[in-house]
């Protein structure tokens, strides 16, 4: 939060960090709605779709890792996205409890006409300053995930 102990009982609604995040990612969601609308995607389509362009023909797993999804939130996601022909899912051939999954030519096509539709200037942030908060919160994001991990005292 950034307060000191004596004055966090009486902060304000705005001096939470965490009402700054969720607040910032409810205002995220609205302005990619239209953008959304246009290729007929949610949010989890969509950089479920970028995370394969990133990197093809990956695990269920490694996939749910990279998006921060459990294996039941991301299986209905690649099941809608596979009956939209944008991609495609197999067993692996090495190990056949493993899925793989891969984006077929209609996901690749897809996923450049999405190229450039972004919200980066709509931020109001500077190139330098954009870069600087994207990795704050990541930071911060990895920081509250291995906190999780550890013992309480």
């Amino acid at each position: 939060m950034g307060l000191s102990s004596s004055n966090a009982d009486d902060a304000a609604l705005s001096d939470f960090l965490c009402f700054s995040i969720y607040s910032a990612n409810l205002a995220y969601g609205r302005a990619y709605r239209p953008i959304l609308e246009q290729l007929g995607l949610t949010y989890t389509q969509y950089i479920t779709l970028i995370c394969l362009h990133e990197q093809d023909n990956q695990s269920v797993s490694e996939l749910g890792t990279k998006l921060f999804l459990e294996s039941n939130t991301l299986t209905p996601i690649l099941k809608k996205l596979e009956a939209m022909g944008y991609v495609r899912r197999q067993r692996s051939t090495t190990d056949e409890r493993v899925v793989v999954v891969g984006l077929t030519d209609k996901g690749r096509r897809l996923r450049e006409q999405a190229r450039g539709k972004n919200l980066v200037a709509a931020t109001g942030l500077g190139a330098k300053e954009f870069r600087s908060l994207q990795k704050a919160v990541s930071r911060l994001r990895d920081s509250l995930l291995e906190s999780m991990q550890r013992p309480i005292d």
